[in-house]
């Protein structure tokens, strides 16, 4: 493939996205871009949400896992779709009952402003994070694949990404978004569809074939009972529905676009119809990956030093035309999809949780979308500098990075929802910033000690639910018996 052919690709599916951001953004306001004036569609958000939460580290690293750890991947993706459902059950009807533009205003109602900034201190940390492992993968595969070729450094990649993403977030926010990222997991679906299509045909298997071709090969297994290892069900399951609860309904990321449905009642269909897409692309994913590994093992061909890499390398150097082109365009999808939200989300999070900016009577609308424009750029900025702090440390799989950031940052939010929905109690406000410190340093200690201390256990995904359990704990501690307003203590 031509880098030429490549980049040209690049640049025609990026006009789309700025035809799609033109049109939702005329006459677009602060409503418009924090919830989509409350008009977005349910199918369009759901639908919207695959590219969100799937991005680019499922389409590359996800494959790239089987290798090495078979389906197992299944056994939390089953997880997360009881967390979905858990979400659609509980969080969401809280939430639409108290009216919010940032889920984190719910922690100032319940707590205090204390609590307030620091859940959302710990969502911007989060994402930042998340949202730069998830952009650095993508952005590295082009690099190699296209710039290395001209000669463009890296950080000029990103920066050009970065660029083009502002270009259709700045102005319609979430009205935007809601399209494009519907548009954009399109892509990311026919990517992985017509991918596997390209395989089978340099296998020369029929959908028949393929589907014992993948069943009867070495990387297949999907349910593992050790109990010692990373990998053991239950370790998978139960943290995959925290991590649901966590990183899908206490991120503003993710919950805006919910916030943004005509009701509370449209909002839950998207969740609940997500929670079965979910499962169904994933399957789809993991079973691309064995059959990128059964085709380089039937072809001789060397496995790249990184998982990660597998799938360009073989979609670009070895399946035909056909298979780059239809790559190209599904990680191009992925990498806008997996970063372009949450430029929009850190801002609103920024301004109505740390700024109050919804309580400012005194700013004029100009004035409130001027600043607003001002910090939408500066996210951006420190999106940049952390991509490149991945490109200078990053090693390994980035989805094992992406989800054990997970286990460490959404902890502490976790614990402060659960204890606040659950717990009849009234915290210390002041001290749940030093609570929230705390609880991932113990869990830290306990993480790195794990062998040693519990006889050679090795901690997973459930991590985050210790993490959310000591932060409840602290809560507790550092809290008195008194009486809430009922509203606050249950949802509808």
């Amino acid at each position: 493939m031509s880098p030429i052919f490549i980049f040209s690709c690049i640049g025609g599916y990026f006009l789309f996205l700025l035809l799609i951001a033109w049109y939702t953004s005329r006459n677009a306001t602060n409503d418009s871009y924090f919830l989509g004036n409350k008009a977005s569609p349910w199918y369009a958000v759901a639908f919207g949400m695959i590219g969100d939460s799937l991005s680019g580290v499922t389409f590359i690293s996800v494959p790239g896992t089987v290798g090495r750890d078979q389906f197992s991947y299944l056994q939390l993706v089953l997880g997360l779709m009881v967390g979905y459902l858990i979400i659609a059950a509980v969080l969401l009807p809280l939430f639409y009952k108290l009216n919010l533009t940032s889920i984190y205003s719910y922690l100032e109602t319940r707590f205090g402003a204390w609590s307030q900034k620091t859940g959302s201190a710990y969502f911007i940390l989060s994402r930042t994070l998340g949202a730069a492992a998830r952009l650095f993968l993508a952005a590295s595969v082009i690099q190699r694949f296209v710039f290395d070729e001209w000669g463009i450094p890296f950080v000029v990649t990103v920066a050009s990404i970065i660029v083009l993403m502002l270009a259709y977030t700045y102005k319609g926010g979430i009205k935007t978004l809601v399209w494009t990222d519907t548009f954009q997991s399109t892509f990311l679906l026919l990517g992985v569809i017509l991918s596997i299509v390209a395989i089978m045909r340099q296998l020369n298997l029929g959908m028949g074939d393929l589907l014992s071709t993948v069943r009867d090969s070495a990387y297949s297994q999907t349910f593992f009972w050790d109990a010692t290892k990373g990998n053991y069900f239950w370790k998978q399951f139960l943290g995959g529905i925290f991590l649901a609860i966590a990183m899908t309904g206490l991120d503003q990321n993710m919950m805006q676009k919910n916030l943004s449905c005509r009701s509370l009642r449209e909002a839950q269909w998207n969740m609940a119809s997500y929670s079965v897409i979910a499962v169904l692309v994933n399957l789809f994913f993991l079973s691309m990956g064995a059959l990128l590994f059964i085709f380089a093992t039937s072809k001789g061909i060397a496995m790249p030093e990184r998982s990660d890499q597998l799938f360009p390398l073989l979609a670009l150097q070895h399946l035909g035309t056909f298979a780059a082109i239809v790559f190209v365009l599904g990680l191009t999808a992925a990498t806008f999809s997996s970063a372009d939200s949450v430029l929009t989300t850190l801002t609103t999070s920024y301004c109505i949780d740390i700024l109050g900016m919804d309580k400012d009577t005194h700013s004029t609308e100009a004035q409130k979308t001027a600043l607003r424009h001002r910090i939408h750029l500066a996210f951006a900025a420190i999106l940049l500098v952390v991509i490149l702090a991945f490109e200078a440390i990053a090693k390994q799989s980035v989805i094992g990075a992406v989800l054990k950031i997970a286990t460490y940052t959404y902890g502490p939010l976790l614990g402060l929802f659960v204890f606040g929905i659950v717990c009849r109690r009234r915290v210390l406000d002041k001290s749940v910033p030093i609570i929230c410190l705390v609880a991932p340093m113990i869990c830290y200690f306990l993480d790195t000690n794990s062998k040693a201390f519990f006889g050679g256990y090795i901690f997973g995904n459930e991590l985050l639910i210790l993490n959310a359990a000591v932060t409840c704990a602290g809560l507790f501690l550092l809290s008195r018996p008194q009486e809430i307003l009922p509203e606050l203590a249950k949802p509808a």
